[in-house]
Formats: structure tokens, C-alpha cells, sequence
């Protein structure tokens, strides 16, 4: 299994601090080649821009507001965002959306904030990197008003229902699969919600160094997501959806590399 794409990686957390190298040397040894940082609020997508710039063709990033970060949002933060977006290594516009989860944010602001980066993104025409939690018709509903957006968008580390999942698709979006599914109490929903997920609109991402998948033979010693896990979840998600594995890999890569244009 080569050429496999962590499309969502948060590398600039601080537990990576002493081994961002080594873990993304270490992915390689398993097939796991190219790698997209997450980007959550304008200090950080500036950090995952500087880091990703030094590795072209392997390492890319993101420039967005997590809706968690709304509150701290103004009219200068997309104005930073936009110009952070203008460099090489930066592949889409997000992390963004609406968490209704934890509302660390108001949800008029994350709304309109949200709002804001999808019109940022279309302007640019660019991909849009979606956060979505317990705020499923409010986001489908801002997507719905922006022809064309939806079929340049991903719903990152998507862990709701089928019915959501098949109403996202519906519209036209992508949805990435992280290791949430290898959870076999949490993740059931997600087990099944898979079943209607089209090939070609899936992609995969660790989310690293969170949701560490809870079905490995032996737990690893590190309680720590990595990016050479991406293959585990990978085959979990292959055998959810009843699919060759080798045969999944071969057109989520073909799905990443078209949708990113890496």
C-alpha cells in the first residue's frame, strides 16, 4: 500500500514538538507519502505554512479559523488568512465550520465566520476543509446557498449518521474517514454511515496526534496518534465497506490528489 495522503494532520501540535521528522520519516516506511497540516486559527496556519514550505511535494497545509477560534475572528483575520492562503504549499481553506458540540464560540459567530471562509474560498477557488459537530442542518444549509462550493468541499473527520453522511453526498461533498471508526463502541455510526459513501467521494486522515485507533492487535506504547497509522484505518474503513483494501487505496489517492490538486 503506497502513496497513501494524511489529509488531516495537526504536525504542529506541541506533542510533536521533539519528532515532527521522524514520525513523518517513519509514515513513509509504510506507504504514507504526502501530508496535509491543519491549519485552525490564523497563528497556527501561518506556523503549519512556514513548516510546510521547507518540505515541497510532501508536506502542505491549510489556512483557516476552527469554529472553536470564531470568537477571536474580525475582518483582518481574512484578511491573514487570505494571504497565507496565496502561498505554494497551502491546499485549501479550512479548518472551518460549526461545533455545536462544545459551542466555544457563540454560534451566530461561528456561523458568520464560517460563512466568511466559504466566500473566502469560492473568491480564491479553492477547497474548503470542513468541521462539523452536532451542526449538521446549519452548515448544509450555508453550504447550499454557494453554487459550485460543495463539490470543493471535505467534511474533515466526519463521525455523524448515515442519513448525514448521505445528505452531504447528496450535495456534492467529500468526506474524510479518520480512526474514529476503528472505535467499536463511539464509532458505530460512523461503521455504517460508510456504506453509503461513494469511493470516489472518500479521502482518509489520521487527525494525529488525536483519535488513535482503538482496534490495533497491540496497543501501541505511545498513547499518541501518528500518521503511520493511516494504512490501520484504512483497511478498517475497507473492511466497513466491504472493498479490497489495495483497490480503496489506489482511488482515495486518486480522490486526494485530484480534489488538493498536490
Amino acid at each position: 500500500m503506497d502513496n497513501l495522503i494524511d489529509i488531516g494532520l495537526n504536525l504542529m501540535h506541541s506533542s510533536f514538538k521533539k519528532d515532527r521528522v521522524e514520525i513523518i520519516e517513519e509514515a513513509k516506511k509504510v506507504g504514507v507519502n504526502q501530508f496535509i497540516i491543519t491549519g485552525t486559527n490564523v497563528n497556527s496556519s501561518q506556523l503549519a505554512a512556514q513548516y510546510a514550505s521547507k518540505y515541497p511535494e510532501t508536506l502542505y497545509s491549510t489556512s483557516g479559523v476552527h469554529p472553536h477560534d470564531a470568537k477571536t475572528c474580525n475582518g483582518h483575520s481574512m484578511f491573514e488568512l487570505e494571504k497565507i492562503a496565496k502561498e505554494d504549499c497551502v491546499v485549501a481553506i479550512g479548518e472551518c465550520g460549526l461545533d455545536y458540540n462544545r459551542n466555544f464560540s457563540p454560534q451566530d459567530l461561528q456561523r458568520k465566520w464560517f460563512e466568511a471562509q466559504v466566500q473566502l474560498a469560492d473568491r480564491l477557488d479553492m477547497p474548503l476543509f470542513l468541521h462539523e459537530r452536532e451542526a449538521h442542518e446549519d452548515l448544509y444549509n450555508i453550504l447550499k446557498k454557494y453554487d459550485g462550493i460543495s463539490e470543493k468541499s471535505v467534511v474533515h473527520c466526519f463521525t455523524g449518521t448515515k442519513s448525514e453522511a448521505q445528505n452531504y453526498i447528496d450535495l456534492g461533498c467529500y468526506i474524510g474517514v479518520t480512526g474514529w471508526i476503528c472505535d467499536m463502541k463511539r464509532g458505530r455510526d460512523l461503521q455504517e454511515a460508510v456504506s453509503v459513501i461513494p469511493p470516489e467521494k472518500l479521502m482518509i486522515e489520521t487527525d494525529a496526534p488525536f483519535l488513535i485507533p482503538k482496534n490495533f492487535d497491540v496497543k501501541p506504547k505511545k498513547n499518541r496518534n501518528e500518521p503511520k497509522y493511516l494504512p490501520h484505518i484504512l483497511n478498517t474503513i475497507a473492511l466497513c465497506m466491504g472493498i479490497d483494501a489495495e483497490e480503496l487505496a489506489v482511488q482515495v489517492n486518486k480522490n486526494t490528489k485530484e480534489f488538493f490538486k498536490i
